[in-house]
């Protein structure tokens, strides 16, 4: 029996995806006792990039960067609590590393989810609706579990928190998806990369080079040759100087808001090494790895090549487990071809307009790309004055700069947001962070 419309609670926050950032934003609410929220996930339970969760992997980010430190560290949702609820503080203690492993970022999360009331798995929503009754408007959800129960939700205000969707390049797509995969389904895919006799990676990204460095420390043992292609002029280390990283701040954040939309589009192509090449660590370990298999004039079984991007993927005629990639090399504009029995998709990662927004679509304002006008406080701009707000989580890029997906910036963001929603300071918010100052003196 479906529930009337009197039964059904009227939550202040409805979030819709279970990333770190709404993850954070529950946590931060927790103990904001006027303010009802619901927070749906379609996963079972929390699990972050889990085909990348590689063994010897690290966040790039310090472990401070976790769902609430940043804003409040006395919160009992830290990652220090954490570790000493697992009894790992002293373990933690004599590690001596900012950087933490995936794995265990991941299974924090995981920690904090499981305290959450306000967290629902198993909820994917399909259509949100504007509604007005009793004099009052809010946004209604329908949702359904995996095994097809129906929910419904009404809420005064969304956060959207669905994240970010793998690049598929169109020249990959229709081909067998065991072996021609993104690197966001590569754990899944090991033992078919495994079977192969050649395995090729492309892209030049952080999640590419682990994918490349995982695969060169199985070679020898599974005896396939391997190969590396980028588009881009080189494998670039990200910056990580300590100046460098001052754009992952709210200052930057702030100026960068401030520019002409005409001018952020034309800054955040130039600014990919911010946030889209590899770390030195990952760059030295493959080049140290090769250096030790050339011992003795040993030539590996690997080719790197730069400047390469892929024209057309088909499978070979007679061989349906083996593909040939037609390629050009940018700037000698020649063509080549390359066979292979496995590729690895490391193109990166865009934010989506989700579908269930389907209904609400007329409401927003888009850009001329098609995208959300966000305001500073992450408000999603609508068409007419509306006391029902949609904030945005990581679907910013275009308006805020390199830091909106950044882990590092996730309580600040949601600092904004609740101080936003409550129309007063539960968070505090500062001007001044970091030492760098971006634009004209005023």
């Amino acid at each position: 029996m479906s529930p009337t419309s009197s039964s059904i609670p009227l939550y202040d926050i409805a979030g819709i995806g279970l990333g770190p950032f709404n993850l954070g934003l529950a946590a931060l609410l927790e103990p904001v006792r006027d303010v009802k929220a619901v927070f749906l996930e379609q996963k079972p339970s929390f699990r972050w990039h889990e085909g990348m969760l590689l063994e010897g992997t690290s966040l790039q980010v310090p472990f401070l960067a976790d769902m609430v430190t940043m804003a409040d560290p006395t919160s009992r949702f830290s990652f220090l609590k954490y570790l000493a609820d697992m009894g790992r503080l002293y373990h933690f203690y004599f590690y001596e590393h900012f950087h933490i492993p995936r794995t265990e970022y991941d299974h924090y999360c995981q920690w904090v989810s499981q305290q959450l009331e306000s967290c629902q798995f198993d909820r994917s929503v399909s259509s949100i609706r504007k509604v007005r009754e009793g004099g009052e408007s809010f946004y209604e959800l329908e949702a359904r579990s995996a095994a097809g129960q129906a929910y419904r939700y009404r809420a005064r205000h969304l956060v959207l928190g669905v994240g970010t969707t793998p690049i598929m390049p169109d020249c990959f797509k229709g081909l067998p998806s065991d072996a021609v995969f993104h690197t966001a389904e590569f754990s899944g895919n090991r033992e078919q990369c495994r079977k192969a006799r050649s395995i090729t990676v492309i892209g030049s990204g952080q999640s590419a080079g682990e994918c490349f460095l995982t695969l060169l420390q199985e070679q020898k043992e599974q005896g396939f040759r391997l190969s590396w292609f980028t588009r881009s002029s080189g494998f670039h280390p990200m910056e990580y100087t300590k100046l460098g990283l001052q754009h992952f701040s709210p200052e930057y954040t702030r100026y960068f808001h401030g520019l002409p939309q005409a001018v952020k589009d034309r800054v955040l192509p130039q600014q990919d090494l911010l946030y889209k090449g590899m770390s030195t660590s990952t760059l030295a370990a493959i080049n140290d790895l090769l250096y030790e298999r050339s011992v003795g004039g040993e030539v590996p079984a690997v080719q790197m090549r730069a400047l390469c991007e892929v024209m057309s993927a088909k499978q070979t005629p007679g061989a349906p487990n083996r593909f040939r990639l037609q390629l050009r090399q940018r700037q000698q504009d020649k063509e080549f071809h390359h066979d292979t029995d496995c590729v690895v998709v490391g193109t990166g990662y865009r934010a989506q307009v989700p579908g269930f927004l389907s209904e609400l679509r007329p409401l927003i304002r888009w850009d001329e790309q098609g995208r959300y006008m966000v305001g500073s406080d992450y408000r999603v701009a609508q068409r007419e004055e509306s006391a029902n707000h949609i904030f945005v989580q990581n679907g910013e890029i275009h308006t805020h700069g390199v830091g909106a997906p950044d882990l590092g910036l996730g309580a600040h963001r949601n600092s904004i947001i609740i101080n936003s929603l409550l129309g007063r300071e539960v968070y505090k918010t500062r001007e001044r962070n970091v030492f760098l100052e971006f634009g004209a003196p005023e």
